[in-house]
């Protein structure tokens, strides 16, 4: 108990979403360097970022990544990600097309996460795992209608889904959204206020720690699309000043 109660202790205080993170995400992990199972908890969650940056830079939407849980060459796509997630992916998904085969590397992380929150007991993140799977198969599905494609085909971890949350309302406001900022922050406002009723404060055990690690991971990822995007606005209105100077 005061072993566990002297990691979380020592952590800094979080702010709201919006509020600039205390820490960096390579921080907390050398913070957790000494507790192998808390070190795998969070390096489990903060995966999740690494391949949404990785994603992110493959499709040309950001021009460079700093990955925290995989090595810079994994994170431009140079090297095979990691174990964890290859032995979840089958030799056929790793020769598909590069669509398919991001389907499959996100069905292959929700699985090694799942597997994880069993081998350490955490319910917090296999509760999390479950909120994410389902959060990211209702944009699919909101997607792929708006496209005119069948949404099934894009799926992913779907035994994996939960039925307990209600997306309907978060859906229909990320679809409205005037731009895909907007958007993208819905979502994050959406997960900040998730971990507010599934949070595990005061317990001062190892799933509290989790919490405060997609905390922190919300925060840094809040900071990131939103210079991102003021950076891409500032671009595109100086494109239209110098089309109409």
């Amino acid at each position: 108990m005061l072993d566990r109660y002297y990691f979380l202790a020592s952590l800094p205080a979080l702010g709201d979403l919006a509020t600039e993170p205390p820490m960096g995400l390579a921080e907390l992990l050398e913070h957790l360097a000494g507790s192998w199972s808390r070190h795998l908890l969070v390096s489990t969650i903060i995966l999740l970022d690494d391949l949404v940056k990785r994603e992110g830079y493959l499709a040309g939407e950001l021009e460079e990544v700093d990955p925290t849980v995989l090595s810079v060459q994994q994170g431009y796509g140079e090297q095979p990600l990691p174990e964890s997630l290859l032995e979840f992916l089958g030799a056929e998904d790793a020769g598909q097309q590069s669509g398919a085969l991001a389907d499959q590397i996100w069905e292959a992380y929700f699985r090694s996460a799942d597997a994880t929150a069993t081998s350490l007991g955490s319910q917090f993140l296999a509760d999390w795992v479950r909120f994410e799977v389902s959060l990211r198969n209702g944009l699919v599905t909101v997607r792929s209608k708006r496209l005119g494609l069948e949404p099934a085909s894009y799926l992913v971890a779907r035994d994996l889904s939960t039925a307990d949350e209600d997306f309907e309302a978060v859906l229909a406001e990320w679809a409205s959204s005037p731009n895909p900022l907007v958007g993208q922050q819905v979502l994050l406002r959406f997960r900040w206020d998730w971990l507010e009723l599934h949070d595990a404060w005061f317990s001062f055990r190892d799933d509290e720690l989790a919490a405060y690690a997609v905390r922190l991971l919300l925060q840094q990822q809040w900071m990131r699309i939103t210079a991102d995007g003021l950076k891409r606005h500032a671009a595109e209105a100086a494109a239209v000043d110098d089309s109409t100077g």
